[in-house]
């Protein structure tokens, strides 16, 4: 996992596909954008603008991705993200890999928390655990951009 604010220049060199994400994410004016799902390089890298209400904690399962990795950003609102690695012990709640790319877990081992603010990115990769749209305090009403990058991307 990477975490971020998009303001702060990256101080090592990330992958051309991620840096190609985060570019999207630090020209974008999500103000004028309608939710839905936003081309950057076909289906190699592609962002998912959502409109959400946050929920407790125990209302959102933890999740995986084995074939993109996620970029979530945070354009207003906020949330926190559980986050862990995944050590193999999780149980299975759902599998959507084929259809989604998504494996959804009960509960996840080893949990910490993030405080996301707006501006605030984290790069999930396919070992990396976790539970967004967490409420901070209570629901509020969040637009999150979801970057998927294709993992084959990564040369």
């Amino acid at each position: 996992m990477i975490f971020g604010h998009i303001s702060q220049p990256n101080p090592c060199r990330l992958p051309l596909a991620i840096e190609k994400a985060l570019d999207f994410l630090r020209t974008t004016d999500f103000t004028t954008l309608e939710p839905g799902v936003v081309e950057i390089d076909g289906r190699n890298i592609f962002a998912q603008v959502l409109d959400l209400k946050t929920k407790a904690h125990y209302e959102n399962r933890p999740e995986v991705h084995r074939r993109y990795l996620d970029i979530q950003f945070l354009a207003w609102g906020e949330e926190k993200i559980g986050v862990a690695i995944d050590t193999g012990h999780n149980e299975i709640s759902e599998s959507l890999l084929e259809q989604r790319d998504i494996l959804f877990y009960h509960q996840m081992e080893n949990e910490s928390l993030i405080e996301m603010i707006p501006g605030n990115y984290a790069i999930f990769f396919p070992q990396d655990v976790h539970r967004p749209q967490c409420h901070k305090n209570k629901e509020s009403d969040i637009r999150k951009i979801v970057v998927k990058v294709a993992i084959s991307e990564l040369n």
